[in-house]
């Protein structure tokens, strides 16, 4: 179990992203993992990138001028250095060649232009409240809460948990696996293993075993 050390944030005062402008970054919500100096990994969820540099959300912020690797969604292997401490994560100064750079740029625009990057809020399928909105979720360990349907699309679904499993995290949402892609105040958002085709097929399939 990952425990929150205090000494593995930085104390020092948070800096505005914006205030860092080295290169044009992008809005982005790819989910990854990353690994710091002493070789411990965490899940991670990159909020804005550009070529050069990275606003990564995580569980361990590491230390400024620790090397790190992150493998992202749709990105593969980043490498670079942790430049500053952020409220619930890190900046990281991307290292990588021209070339790698100009890769990861087009990358960036595609990605920063992709829908299906926000599943679980796409506008492209239809979000509705269940006709029965309890439910339950099951972790891969075994563990079982029972959870109640914020909303539901194609796609995805918003549910009040009383846990917050890491972003990441495979789930089974009443007999649809699922992983978790957003944290919010009462709950998790999660994207289903596969768009469903119908919302009947989904509702059904929510309800409890």
């Amino acid at each position: 179990m990952l425990t929150d050390d205090p000494a593995s944030r930085l104390a020092r005062p948070a800096r505005n992203y914006a205030q860092l402008p080295r290169f044009q970054r992008v809005k982005i919500s790819v989910l990854g993992r990353y690994m710091l100096a002493d070789r411990r990994e965490f899940p991670c969820q990159v909020l804005e990138m550009s070529p050069g540099d990275a606003l990564v959300i995580a569980p361990v912020a590491g230390k400024v001028g620790e090397k790190v690797i992150v493998y992202l969604d749709h990105l593969g292997r980043i490498e670079g250095i942790i430049t500053e401490g952020v409220d619930g994560g890190f900046l990281m100064e991307v290292s990588a060649s021209a070339r790698k750079r100009d890769k990861l740029a087009a990358q960036l625009t595609w990605l920063a232009n992709k829908d299906i990057l926000d599943l679980p809020e796409d506008r492209r399928h239809e979000r509705v409240v269940p006709d029965s909105r309890h439910s339950t979720v099951v972790l891969d360990d075994g563990r079982r809460y029972n959870c109640k349907i914020i909303d539901i699309s194609l796609s995805g679904a918003a549910i009040e948990l009383a846990v917050r499993p890491a972003m990441g995290t495979s789930v089974t949402l009443g007999r649809m696996r699922a992983r978790v892609v957003r944290h919010f105040q009462d709950g998790v958002g999660v994207e289903f293993s596969s768009a469903q085709e119908m919302l009947t097929v989904v509702q059904q399939n929510l309800r409890m075993n």
